[in-house]
């Protein structure tokens, strides 16, 4: 079966079609986001978006923000209050007669990058700051670690986001995630972390022999093996 992917993210809307092994079968789609769109108005973008694109079979959606059976919680980098509660999973799925799936972005980028052994992890680091656990290779529960308190009296999100890097620079950004990295090793143990988004090329200095950085193309790859997790 052939899945479409797609990445939402806080700057770029982002489609491709994957055969059943995850290969592509077109280029990559890009559109600027919406932000601050309606997501109705989001849907329909999306629609336009892969207007054109090879026949599919179904969909795979990476959200940023908490995503539950299809249901948005959340969407802090999106601009629009009417996301809480938005069923994604069953407009798109309307809109383009295809089923569909949908989860937090972190979690699906992760999908494609990790081994399936032991306790791993991993985090984005793009418009904000997102993160994802696994367990033998099965996605753990979605926590919204962006929106916790991290320093200076401000959460994950506003001191390692994209707006933050350009405040600070990249030498003291790159502090505040090396200081993200111990603690969140101090919080799950992980086995091995993953570092993505459109920011990790931006990382600088030595990184622990159980820290990889990995493609930003993982967050549409994901996409098939989402697919693959059970419900």
């Amino acid at each position: 079966m052939n899945t479409l992917a797609i990445d939402i993210g806080g700057s770029g809307l982002k489609a491709m079609v994957l055969d059943p092994q995850g290969a592509p079968l077109c280029d990559r789609a890009r559109v600027e986001t919406p932000v601050g769109a309606t997501p109705d108005e989001f849907v329909a973008a999306l629609c336009d978006l892969v207007r054109g694109l090879p026949d599919y079979d179904r969909v795979a959606v990476g959200f940023p923000g908490m995503v539950r059976d299809g249901l948005v919680r959340t969407a802090p980098n999106l601009g629009h209050d009417g996301w809480r509660g938005f069923d994604l999973a069953a407009a798109l799925a309307t809109a383009l007669g295809k089923p569909a799936r949908v989860a937090n972005d972190a979690d699906v980028q992760g999908l494609a990058a990790i081994r399936g052994q032991g306790v791993e992890m991993v985090v984005t680091l793009g418009t904000g700051f997102g993160t994802a656990l696994y367990d033998d290779g099965r996605m753990c529960p979605h926590l919204e670690i962006s929106q916790q308190p991290f320093r200076k009296g401000e959460n994950y999100d506003q001191q390692l986001g994209n707006a933050a890097r350009k405040a600070v620079g990249d030498r003291k950004w790159n502090k505040r995630v090396h200081k993200a990295i111990a603690n969140l090793r101090a919080l799950t143990h992980f086995d091995h972390l993953y570092i993505g988004g459109g920011n990790a090329r931006r990382l600088a200095g030595d990184l622990p022999a159980d820290v990889t950085v990995i493609d930003n193309t993982a967050g549409l790859a994901g996409g098939v093996h989402l697919w693959r997790q059970p419900r």
